[in-house]
């Protein structure tokens, strides 16, 4: 036989359970500017291979795709 007393308590325990789901907690979203950085890092340096296939041209079809990539990352954070 079921015993009462018992079942207050967990009565109780499931409302407050319930009403801990009811907060909205906002989370923050998580940046891309890294992503979008090694992403244009390796597409330039892609390009300047097939391109120019010299080492000068890596590094510098590198470092513009990596800045690009960076402004539109920080893009991409702001408009979120």
């Amino acid at each position: 036989m079921a015993r009462s007393h018992h079942r207050k308590k967990h009565k109780q325990h499931l409302r407050t359970y319930q009403h801990s789901k009811d907060v909205t907690i906002r989370t923050s979203k998580s940046k891309v500017t890294a992503i979008f950085t090694v992403l244009g890092l390796a597409l330039g340096i892609g390009i300047a291979y097939f391109a120019v296939n010299t080492n000068l041209a890596l590094i510098i079809g590198g470092l513009a795709g990596a800045a690009a990539g960076y402004f539109i990352g920080r893009r991409v954070d702001e408009s979120a």
